[in-house]
Order: structure tokens, then C-alpha cells, then sequence
């Protein structure tokens, strides 16, 4: 064996660079943070070939003292801490003292730095952690700039692992995006190979931030996020369901003013949007979060990408109810957004040689644009109806070509398709007789249902929705974190009370799309998707124990003490889900009635999942088959597409649908109902 032997500085360099870079977008990265750290207000990246030839940092920061700028390319050497005490309460993007003697082991590097209140600035060249020369004097504006050529030059085995430059920039770019969501509050610049990629503005406003790097499709599907529980505060934008994508490459995360990966904060916001979005789809956002410093430890990785947190189950109930409150609120009604037609004029056509133009006189203005002529008086439909009901004695007759080809408005023992008589006068004096006996009841249940699904209960905490096939994903760390979760909060989720707004039904189209009208708007429901999650939320609503039955021979199953007494404290939820249980010794329960549709499922499996995800506190205990079974019992028990429903059966849906908050998407995650709004309509028609 050889002897032991301390390594050269030299040799110790590179290996240390090797933790802290890794690519092109390390360098970026490490360099900015500084930047943001020297309280920058603008920012300009540039690279060239994907950063492995040429990265420039640019900022107006605060600068660097001339006698510090050597000891800057010491490992170590920071100005950010200075005692042990200083690590528990980091609020600063670096730390460690490592980024500059990494940066500079591996590359050539140019700094040129000057303070405001100095009256000149200062250059350093450093080439593999060997100084070229003496830092000189220099003219240049205040702040640092940062030039770093040839990574790896000196690290050809480095080299040979990186990707193309495509990819290198793309890397950088990410990179930058993140700091710049981050910061909203700073102008960043991203040059690429000579042309402008994105900037920002540096407004402090979020959304400008997201509307300049995601784009303007990205920006509109967003909804505000607010909330301040005490321990953590939750703010910025998280995406409407039916926007969902297909990767969760779109899950930003700032803690502190810091990007991070966590499965924790994944876990969160993926839990919030459970039966809102399709399977294989994941929900983008952009949240950030503060607390206190000393309840997180970002010294975790050189790269600082991951923390750790001294309380778990609090921030994921802060992210899931801070969440779960903006999607409530938004009301999720998605609109309509026709596009305007576009001219077929060639504008680049010659203009014909006999072509003249001549300004108008204001009296050669036409009519319909003069702003003095009155404009047609806009009369509702129900006036319409209510003067020819009054003519007709209740019956009106109805003649369209368009009928003769839909069978959804004749009756069934009409046999002429032209002629359609209807009884408005008696429908109309139901639905009213109707509207006074129920719409109370309706609102009430629907509050009650919004309450008891919603609010933070004793035993409920957070959703299953994790995704147990990722490897970073540790699932018995998490349930630890939840397990004896209790919370007597019920001002988690703000239940606003809504007065049931009147839908109006006028009728069907291709025997599946209800249409109705409300508020000015258009409504347009899939009476599947609609009816199949008003029954999905029923079942789960504790429905469930209208279907149950009672077993002939007991089932009897081994569950662990916390495992039991949660059921014992849950036998209302357990009733309601369809399930009875007796208790005849320590560690034995016995099933005694199960639902209806678990018929078939193994019980014993459902029952061990169901006392287990109580134990631990989960909001919904239904074990995922479960709830899938819940679908297909839906599924199989809503009204189908070409169906014939009577009037009256499309009102009451149409009701319940659009003043049920919790009824936006079917349980598979489709959209239930778009709306038109009658100004977007009257657009259209060239009305205004």
C-alpha cells in the first residue's frame, strides 16, 4: 500500500469544483445568486455554444473592495456568515464560499468589479485557480461583470460528458428563468448566441414575470394563490386544472426567494388537485413560500437545490390548503375564447393605379357609426315567452327545419317533425313551485357538503396523490410526518356563501350538450361528465351508506392498536362510506357490512388501507381502486350521450352543476361546462 500523502492544491481544487460544477448552468447559477445577493436591480446573461466557450454575468450590485478581490477566489471566502449561529438562519442565495474557487479551478475567468463610492474599478484575470498577474485598475460602471471561458479546459474527461450546446443553453436558460420567478423584483436579461431570448422588467410583479418567460397562454391559465396560516405564507399562481401538463418540468417552488426540488411541495399541490385533472397529467405552478429561516436547512448539497424541514406536516398543510382555497375561489368556469377572423385581404398586393382615397366630412359619416343613433333595445327571452304565453293560452307552436333532424325537442308521440307543441305554462309553474321549496335546501346542502369536504378536520390532513414509482419520493418519511395530525382550524378553506344563482335551460344539442343561460353568459354542460361527478360526489359525500349490505360470515382482520382506535373515531365517515365493524377483541375486527359496489374487491385489502390512511391522518382514507371503483360506479350510472331527458331533468342538472363550486370536472378529470359570455357573443356579431 502506497503511503499516504496529502493532495496538491491543485488536485483538491478539481475535485472540490466537481460537486459545485457540473455544467455550464451551474456557473450561471452560482454566479447570480452573488448577484442577488449584492442587491442587484439588473441583470444580463450571456453565453455563447451553450455557455462552453463563453458566459458573461452583468450586475449592478453593490461590487466587491479591491483589496477583497483576491481572497474572493479563496475556497471559503464569503461575506454572507461569520459564526456557527449564522447557519441557522441563512436568508442569503450562497454561503459556502465555494462558488468563484470552483468556477475559477476549471476555466478562465475575468472579473471586473467597482463599488459606487470608489472612482475607478478593478480587473482580475484568474486561469485554473492560478492568478494572471495583479488586479489592475480600471474604468467601468458600477456592479460586477463576471467572464468565464472555456470550461473544463484544463478537465478534458469533464468535457467529454457534456451534451450538446443546444442542450448546455438550454440548461442555462432554465436556470435563469428560475432565479428570474424568483425575483421579480430585478430586470433580468438572457442573451443567447447574440440574440435576446427573454427579459424581464424588474417591476416586482409575478405575473409580468410569468407572462414574459411561459408566454401569454401559460400566463391566462393561472390562478392567484394567498394564504398565511401562521407558520408559512403561500403566495403566487397555480395553474387551472384543465391545463394541467404532461411532466412536472412546470412545478416552481421558491423558499425564501430560493428555487428547490421537493417532493414534499409536490405532494402538497398534487394532493390539492385530486379528481380535478386527468391521469398522466401533473398541475404547473409558481409558489412562493416564506418562513422562518430557522425552520429549514438549506446546507443539505453544495448545489443548495434541496432542504429539509423541521416541521414537514406543517408546510404541507399550508401548501395544500393555500392551494386548495385559490381553486375554490376561482370557481374553475373555463370561457370560451373565440378566435376573431382574420382578413383575407393580400396587403402586399399592388394598389390598382384608378384607386383614390378621400377623407370623409362628418356629415358622410354613416349612420350605424354615429354615435347619436339609438341603439336597438336589447328584450330578454322570458319577456318573449311570457307575451306570446299570454296570447296562446300557455301553448306556443315552434316551426324550424333544424328540428326535423332532432329528436330531443319533439315529444315522443309526435310524429311531424316541423310542428312542435309545448306546455311552457306548465313547466314554468312547476320549476317555480319547485324554486321556492328546494333552492334553500339545495343551498344549504351545498354548503354543508363544501364544509364537511373541505374544512380541516381532526383526523383529515392531506390527500394521497403521492407518486410512489418516483424514487426521491420517501413515503414512510411522509406519513410520519403526518401521523396524529390534529388541527382544530376550520378557517383553513374560506367557504363564501353564494346565493343560488337561476339557470335557465334552452334546450340540447347533438343529444349531449345542455344549453343554458345565466348571468349574461352562455352555458354550455356535457350532461355525462356533469351527472357522472354530481353522483361521484355524492358517493363520496357519505352516500355510500344507502348501498351497503350486510355480510353473511364476518370478515375478520388483524389491524395494529392506532389502526383500530382511528376507526373506532370515525364509524359516522365509516357508515357513510358504507362500512360497519365490531370490536370483539384487542387486535381482531370484524366486517360486517360493506358497500354494494365493493362486491368482488378484496375486502380485507380495502378495510388494511382504509384503517391505515386514518391512522396517519389523510384526507380521503378511500384507497385509490377504491375511488376508482367510485368512478366507474358513476360512470355506469349517469345519464349517457343520445339519452332523451325531459326539460325539467336538464334544468334540475344545470342547477345543481353551475351552483356547486365542487362540480368543475368530471372524475376523470374532463371539463363539465365552458361558458360564452353575451359579450364575447355580441363581438361576434359585430354589436360592439
Amino acid at each position: 500500500m502506497s503511503h499516504i500523502s496529502v493532495l496538491s492544491k491543485e488536485i483538491s481544487e478539481l475535485i472540490a469544483a466537481g460537486e459545485v460544477i457540473e455544467r455550464p448552468a451551474s456557473v450561471i447559477k452560482e454566479i447570480i445568486e452573488n448577484a442577488v445577493d449584492a442587491d442587484a436591480k439588473h441583470i444580463t446573461v450571456e453565453i455563447k455554444r451553450g455557455g462552453t466557450t463563453y458566459m458573461r454575468v452583468t450586475d449592478d450590485g453593490c461590487g466587491i473592495q479591491p483589496e477583497d478581490v483576491p481572497t474572493a477566489f479563496l475556497r471559503h471566502a464569503t461575506s454572507k456568515i461569520s459564526v456557527k449561529d449564522d447557519l441557522d438562519k441563512i436568508y442569503t442565495l450562497g454561503f459556502r464560499g465555494e462558488a468563484l474557487a470552483s468556477i475559477s479551478a476549471v476555466s478562465k475567468v475575468s472579473l471586473i468589479t467597482k463599488r459606487k463610492e470608489e472612482n475607478f474599478g478593478i480587473k482580475y484575470d484568474i486561469n485554473g485557480s492560478v492568478p494572471d498577474g495583479k488586479p489592475e485598475q480600471i474604468g467601468c460602471p458600477d456592479g460586477t461583470t463576471i467572464v468565464v471561458r472555456d470550461l473544463f479546459y484544463n478537465v478534458p474527461v469533464r468535457q467529454r460528458f457534456m451534451k450538446k450546446d443546444v442542450s448546455e443553453a438550454n440548461a442555462v436558460s432554465q436556470i435563469v428563468q428560475k432565479i428570474a420567478l424568483s425575483h421579480p423584483e430585478i430586470a433580468f436579461q438572457m442573451i443567447r448566441d447574440n440574440r435576446m431570448e427573454f427579459c424581464t422588467d424588474g417591476s416586482n410583479n409575478l405575473y409580468a414575470v410569468i407572462y414574459a418567460i411561459y408566454g401569454k397562454d401559460f400566463a391566462h391559465d393561472m390562478v392567484p394563490v394567498d394564504f398565511d396560516d401562521g407558520y408559512l405564507n403561500v403566495t403566487g399562481y397555480t395553474c387551472k386544472p384543465l391545463y394541467a401538463k404532461s411532466s412536472r418540468l412546470f412545478q416552481n417552488f421558491f423558499i425564501n426567494g430560493r428555487y428547490i426540488r421537493s417532493r414534499t411541495c409536490s405532494t402538497a399541490l398534487e394532493s390539492a388537485y385530486e379528481n380535478l385533472i386527468m391521469s398522466g397529467k401533473f398541475p404547473s405552478c409558481v409558489l412562493m413560500i416564506s418562513l422562518n429561516a430557522s425552520d429549514i436547512d438549506v446546507n443539505v448539497h453544495p448545489t443548495k437545490a434541496e432542504v429539509r424541514f423541521t416541521n414537514e406536516k406543517n408546510v404541507l398543510d399550508g401548501l395544500y390548503f393555500g392551494i386548495k382555497n385559490a381553486l375554490m375561489q376561482s370557481g374553475l368556469i373555463y370561457e370560451f375564447h373565440i378566435q376573431p377572423q382574420k382578413s383575407v385581404t393580400d396587403w402586399t398586393a399592388p394598389i390598382p393605379n384608378d384607386t383614390t382615397f378621400e377623407q370623409k366630412t362628418f356629415s358622410e359619416i354613416p349612420d350605424h357609426l354615429d354615435s347619436s343613433v339609438e341603439k336597438e333595445e336589447y328584450i330578454p327571452f322570458d319577456s318573449i315567452i311570457t307575451d306570446d304565453l299570454s296570447k296562446s293560452n300557455g301553448s306556443i307552436s315552434i316551426t324550424s327545419p333544424v328540428l326535423e333532424s332532432s329528436n330531443n325537442y319533439i315529444r315522443e308521440n309526435s310524429k311531424e317533425s316541423e310542428i312542435v307543441l309545448v306546455d311552457l305554462s306548465e313547466i314554468k309553474s312547476e320549476l317555480k313551485s319547485e324554486e321556492q321549496t328546494s333552492y334553500k335546501q339545495k343551498l344549504q346542502k351545498k354548503q354543508n357538503d363544501v364544509i364537511n369536504k373541505t374544512k380541516c378536520k381532526k383526523d383529515n390532513c392531506i390527500s394521497d396523490s403521492a407518486d410512489k414509482d418516483n424514487p426521491a419520493y420517501d413515503e414512510t418519511h411522509l406519513e410520519k410526518e403526518l401521523k396524529n395530525h390534529k388541527n382544530n382550524d376550520t378557517n383553513n378553506i374560506d367557504v363564501i356563501e353564494k346565493k343560488a344563482v337561476p339557470v335557465r335551460v334552452v334546450g340540447e344539442i347533438f343529444k349531449n350538450y345542455i344549453l343554458a343561460e345565466a348571468e349574461e353568459k352562455l352555458l354550455i354542460f356535457d350532461k355525462h361528465a356533469a351527472h357522472e361527478r354530481v353522483i361521484f360526489e355524492k358517493l363520496k359525500a357519505g352516500n355510500a351508506g344507502h348501498y351497503k349490505q350486510m355480510l353473511m360470515t364476518p370478515i375478520k382482520i388483524i389491524l395494529s392498536a392506532e389502526e383500530i382506535d382511528a376507526l373506532q373515531n370515525n364509524k359516522e365517515l365509516l357508515s357513510g362510506m358504507g362500512f360497519s365493524f365490531e370490536y370483539k377483541d384487542f387486535q381482531n375486527v370484524f366486517v360486517t357490512e360493506v358497500p354494494i359496489f365493493a362486491e368482488g374487491l378484496n375486502i380485507e385489502e380495502i378495510v388494511l388501507e382504509i384503517a391505515h390512511n386514518m391512522a396517519i391522518g389523510k384526507t380521503n382514507p378511500n384507497p385509490a381502486y377504491l375511488d376508482d371503483t367510485l368512478h366507474t360506479i358513476a360512470c355506469k350510472a349517469a345519464i349517457k350521450a343520445n339519452d332523451h331527458n325531459e326539460i325539467i331533468e336538464l334544468q334540475k342538472l344545470a342547477e345543481e352543476v353551475y351552483n356547486n363550486e365542487n362540480i368543475r370536472h368530471c372524475p376523470h378529470g374532463r371539463p363539465v361546462m365552458f361558458v360564452i359570455t353575451k359579450h364575447e357573443l355580441e363581438k361576434q356579431f359585430r354589436r360592439i
